[in-house]
């Protein structure tokens, strides 16, 4: 009996056509079938890296169910193919997922082939913490769903990333702006390796004045900063009963903020907030 065949997950460039490895041009070369969302896209990476392929389809929602069963039986029969998606990594709200079961059903190998991503690009670039996070692809455009996760957004203690159309960007932003407060860090990466790269850093107040200023084109990466922890409030307690004693013997708010960080890891605008306090205490 045959061995069946391999399934190729080939990351595509999201934008520099220099972006594409060297392993994913044999990979597509000596493939029985490349799939692609769009074949015409796909056409001018393959005429680019000189990839000559017979057996070009088409693969997208559209006709997702019918090319997988079709798939899955090549790959029965021990074929190979190569799926490859309009930009970046397979599967990452593309098609596939599907194909990926059907492979993995008829004891085909699945086999990723690592490269561009728009996801990970975005976040390490951004200035946010990147350990850990999460990623949500692109937010519904209302009702519920879009409700719940934004209220998921806002309690969220690390970094979040989406996908957003440039459109509906805006709405997107003052929706978060709503839910999570003004003040929370975000960075929109657009365009990314693209000659028009662009990062916009700040708060949420921020992008939202900004953007409705300079209309966003292109691809667009939203990473959202995590909520600030919640103070410890007994931490807090044992922070001011310090401080209270070290006014009494005289020290300035200078060095109680100093110490407090010191001892306590507070950060320096709540050390200060305690600060404040004690003295008005004192004063009174």
């Amino acid at each position: 009996m045959k061995a069946a065949g391999t399934l190729y997950l080939v990351s595509s460039p999201i934008g520099n056509l220099g972006d594409f490895t060297h392993r994913a041009i044999e990979v597509l070369r000596s493939s029985d079938t490349i799939l692609a969302e769009d074949t015409r896209r796909t056409r001018i990476l393959l005429d680019h890296y000189d990839i000559t392929s017979r057996n070009l389809k088409s693969y997208h929602k559209h006709n997702e169910a019918a090319r997988s069963e079709e798939v899955r039986a090549q790959l029965a029969a021990g074929g190979t193919v190569a799926l490859v998606t309009d930009s970046g990594t397979p599967l990452v709200s593309d098609p596939g997922l599907r194909l990926v079961s059907a492979s993995i059903g008829v004891g085909a190998r699945v086999v990723a082939v690592p490269g561009p991503s728009a996801v990970l690009a975005a976040l390490v670039a951004s200035g946010l913490d990147p350990e850990p996070f999460s990623f949500f692809g692109f937010l519904q455009r209302s009702g519920r769903t879009r409700h719940e996760l934004v209220q998921t957004l806002a309690g969220l203690r690390h970094t979040a990333v989406l996908y957003e159309s440039p459109q509906r960007l805006l709405k997107t932003l003052e929706d978060l702006r709503e839910a999570l407060g003004g003040e929370r860090r975000v960075v929109i990466a657009r365009e990314i390796t693209k000659i028009h790269e662009e990062y916009v850093r700040g708060t949420l107040d921020e992008a939202v004045a900004y953007y409705r200023e300079h209309a966003p084109r292109g691809e667009i990466v939203l990473c959202l900063a995590g909520a600030p922890d919640e103070p410890d409030a007994e931490l807090e307690e044992k922070a001011r009963v310090e401080a209270r004693s070290l006014a009494r013997d005289g020290a300035k708010s200078k060095e109680i903020v100093r110490i407090l960080r010191d001892r306590f890891a507070l950060d320096r605008n709540r050390a200060y907030a305690i600060a404040l306090e004690v003295s008005g205490e004192e004063n009174r």
